[in-house]
C-alpha cells in the first residue's frame, strides 16, 4: 500500500496541535482526518475508516484510552498510537496494554511521529494479510493443489514476519508451530522445538495448568479463547520473561484438536513502569528534602508565638489566684484571650501548609489560583527568608486566569525555586516572584528572580541533569531543577533559566491555561495582588 492511500486520523483538544500535525502529514503524502474530541473522533472513525488513528491520552469529556478501547472493541484492525505528555507512563503503559501499537510524547517530534507510523502501518498489514488471507480460506476459492502450495507458502510467511511470538501446540502438548519472534525471545531454535519440546517447558512450575484453567473458563474473553493474559514464559537460560497473551482452542469436526498463542514481549513495558516508579520516588524523596528545610527553620517560627500563647495565659492564671480580682485587670482578658487565640491560628497555619505540603498524593489536576498558590509558597518559606535577611517582593496580575495542574507538585517546584535564590544568596538579597499572563501565548507566566551569586555560563547547559549540583558537599543532591522540570514538562509547560554571575538568576515558568469549559468552576479574583515583604 502506498504513503497516498493511508488514511490518519488525529484526536486533540488542542488545534494548534491539529493544525501543525496535519501540515505535516499531509506534506508527506497521508490523507488527514481531525477531531476536537473523543466523541467526534469515534464517529469520524467509523465513517471514514482511517486505518491509522491518533489521539491525545488527556482530553475532556471521553479521554484517550477510552477512545483506544472503544476502537479495539469487536476486533478492529485500525492501529491507534496514543499521545501523552512527558511523565505520563503509567497511562503509556496502559495505552500499550490495551493493543496500542506505539505511543509517542509532547512535544511531538516528526522523527518519533513517522517512526510511530512506520510500526502502525507494518502491524496494520500484517494484520490485513491475515484476514484477507482467512476470508479466501472460509469462501473455499482454493480447488487445486498449487493454489493450496501458494496458500501454505503464504501462511507460512505471515507466521514468521509476526512481530508478536506465536506458538501451537497438540492436545498432547506437543509444539507444532514455533516462529521467529518467539525463537529471538527465548533463545531456542526451531529446531530444538518443534516436535521435541512440549509447551509446558516454557512455563514457570504450574504455569501451563493455570493457563490451561484459564483457557477454558469464561474469565479471559469467553471460553476456549484468552484476551491480553499476562503470564511468564521461561527462556533457554531459564530466565523469566513477562509476556502478554492472547490464545485459542482449536477446533476441527467439533473435537479439540490443539491450541495456538499469541506471545507479546512486555520487557520494554515492564522497563517504563519501572521508570515511572523511579520518578515517582525521587519527585517525593525532593519533596521530603525540601520539607526538612522548611521544618527546620518553622521550628523558630512557631516557638515565638507558642512562648507569647504560654506567657499570656501564665499571667490570666496569676490574676485568678488572687483573693480578689481588680476589675481593671479582668477587663484585659478580652485582649490576651485574643492575642492567644491569633497566634494559635497562626501556628495551626503554618502547621496545616507543611503537613499539605508533605502529604504523598497521586496527581490530581484541578483549577489552581496563582495568587493563592504563591501566597502559599511564601507563607511555607517566609521565616527562612527572615533569617537570612531577604526581602522579597510578590505580584500576581488580576489578569491572570487559573492554570489546569496539580496544584501540591507545582508549589513544590516554586519552594525549589525560593530554596535555589535563598542558597544563592548567603549575604541576603531581593528575591522577586510574579505572576502574569500572556494572552498572545495563551499562558501563564511565573518569574522567580533573585540578586545572589549566579550560575557560571559552563554549568547552565547541565542544571536540569540529574544529581548535578553547584552546591558544596552535603548541602544538595542535584534533585531539585531535575525535578521542577519534569512537573513542568507533565504539565506540557517549559522552563527557562537566564543567569549572570554576581549579578542574579531568573528562572521563567510557563504554563497553558485549561481548555475553556462551561461546565468548569473558574475561581474569582478579588483584585490586584501586589505585596512587598521586607523581612
Amino acid at each position: 500500500m502506498s504513503t497516498e492511500h493511508w488514511k490518519v486520523l488525529i484526536i486533540d483538544d488542542e488545534e494548534g496541535i491539529r493544525k501543525v500535525m496535519s501540515i505535516t502529514l499531509s506534506d508527506a503524502g497521508y490523507e488527514v482526518l481531525t477531531a476536537a474530541d473523543g466523541e467526534s473522533g469515534l464517529k469520524l472513525s467509523d465513517e471514514k475508516s482511517p486505518q491509522i488513528i491518533l489521539t491525545d491520552i488527556r482530553m475532556p469529556g471521553m479521554d484517550g484510552l477510552e477512545v483506544l478501547k472503544q476502537i479495539k472493541k469487536g476486533n478492529s484492525n485500525k492501529e491507534v498510537i496514543v499521545v501523552t505528555a512527558f511523565g505520563e507512563m503509567e497511562l503509556a503503559v496502559r495505552a500499550l496494554q490495551l493493543d496500542a501499537s506505539d505511543f509517542i510524547t509532547k512535544p511531538i517530534h516528526d522523527e518519533a511521529l513517522f517512526v510511530a507510523l512506520e510500526r502502525a502501518k507494518g502491524r496494520y498489514k500484517t494484520r490485513k494479510e491475515i484476514e484477507d488471507y482467512t476470508e479466501i480460506l472460509e469462501e473455499r476459492w482454493m480447488d487445486t493443489a498449487e493454489e493450496l502450495a501458494r496458500a501454505f507458502d503464504f501462511q507460512n510467511n505471515l507466521i514468521e514476519s509476526s512481530i508478536d511470538g506465536i506458538m501451537a501446540w497438540k492436545r498432547d502438548g506437543r509444539v507444532i508451530t514455533f516462529n521467529k519472534a518467539l525463537q529471538h525471545m527465548l533463545g531456542y531454535f526451531k529446531d530444538e522445538v518443534i516436535g521435541k519440546m512440549s509447551f509446558d517447558q516454557f512455563f514457570p512450575p504450574g504455569g501451563a495448568k493455570g493457563l490451561k484453567e484459564s483457557l477454558y473458563s469464561e474469565a479471559y474473553g469467553g471460553k476456549n479463547q484468552l484476551f491480553l493474559f499476562e503470564t511468564n514464559l521461561i527462556s533457554k537460560t531459564q530466565k523469566k520473561l513477562p509476556v502478554q497473551l492472547s490464545a485459542r482452542v482449536l477446533f476441527d469436526e467439533g473435537k479439540e484438536i490443539g491450541i495456538v498463542g499469541f506471545f507479546r514481549d512486555l520487557r520494554e513495558i515492564r522497563r517504563l513502569e519501572q521508570q515511572f516508579t523511579d520518578q515517582t520516588q525521587l519527585l517525593h524523596q525532593d519533596k521530603m528534602i525540601s520539607m526538612g528545610r522548611l521544618a527546620a527553620s518553622m521550628v523558630h517560627e512557631i516557638n515565638n508565638p507558642l512562648a507569647g500563647i504560654l506567657n499570656y495565659i501564665r499571667l490570666m492564671i496569676k490574676i485568678i489566684k488572687r483573693d480578689t480580682l481588680e476589675p481593671e485587670k479582668i477587663k484585659k482578658f478580652p485582649r490576651y484571650l485574643g492575642l492567644v487565640e491569633s497566634e494559635t491560628s497562626r501556628c495551626s497555619k503554618i502547621v496545616s501548609n507543611l503537613l499539605a505540603f508533605s502529604r504523598k498524593s497521586e496527581m490530581k489536576f484541578a483549577e489552581i489560583d496563582m495568587a493563592d498558590l504563591l501566597q502559599r509558597c511564601v507563607m511555607l518559606s517566609q521565616h527562612k527568608l527572615t533569617l537570612q535577611n531577604i526581602q522579597i517582593k510578590t505580584e500576581s496580575d488580576p489578569a491572570v486566569p487559573p492554570i489546569w495542574g496539580d496544584f501540591n507538585q507545582i508549589q513544590q517546584c516554586i519552594i525549589n525555586l525560593i530554596f535555589n535564590a535563598i542558597d544563592a544568596m548567603p549575604e541576603g538579597g531581593t528575591l522577586a516572584i510574579s505572576s502574569s499572563f500572556e494572552a498572545g501565548e495563551g499562558v501563564v507566566q511565573i518569574k522567580v528572580e533573585d540578586t545572589g551569586c549566579g550560575i557560571a555560563k559552563e554549568d547552565i547547559p547541565y542544571i536540569f541533569d540529574r544529581f548535578f549540583t553547584t552546591k558544596e558537599e552535603g548541602k544538595g543532591i542535584g534533585l531539585g531543577l531535575s525535578t521542577v522540570q519534569g512537573v513542568i514538562d507533565r504539565h506540557k509547560g517549559s522552563i527557562d533559566v537566564r543567569s549572570k554571575q554576581r549579578e542574579g538568576t531568573t528562572v521563567t515558568i510557563k504554563l497553558p491555561i485549561p481548555t475553556p469549559d462551561p461546565d468548569r468552576h473558574h475561581p474569582v479574583h478579588t483584585g490586584h495582588l501586589s505585596v512587598y515583604w521586607l523581612l
